[in-house]
């Protein structure tokens, strides 16, 4: 399901975005599920869009202490997208070495 939000002025737009990995997690619905992918627009930022029950990111407070699923877009700055697709997409080196080639050498 595409999705798209204007935050701080800037567009993030799964359509037009280009997706690095899946961020989700294996639980089936739940408190902590989350359905989610990394993408990057075609200006390099960053971001994470999906949804998600009330223990995952995309938990939003109903009231004091009760919390409930959601879904939306969280912008990530470089960094923060580096350690993410390290988790996601470990198993693809290729995927690391196209978008953070310069936060990577050899060991």
């Amino acid at each position: 399901k595409a999705m798209k939000r204007i935050i701080d002025g800037k567009t993030y737009n799964t359509e037009t975005a280009t997706k690095v990995c899946d961020t989700g997690n294996d639980l089936s619905i739940g408190f902590g599920h989350e359905d989610s992918a990394l993408y990057i627009t075609k200006k390099g930022a960053f971001f994470i869009a999906g949804n998600g029950g009330p223990m995952s990111r995309f938990a939003r407070a109903e009231s004091q202490d009760t919390w409930s699923g959601g879904s939306g877009i969280i912008p990530l700055d470089r960094g923060e997208a580096f350690e993410e697709t390290m988790r996601c997409a470990g198993d693809w080196p290729e995927k690391i070495e196209k978008h953070f080639s310069d936060m990577i050498e050899d060991a």
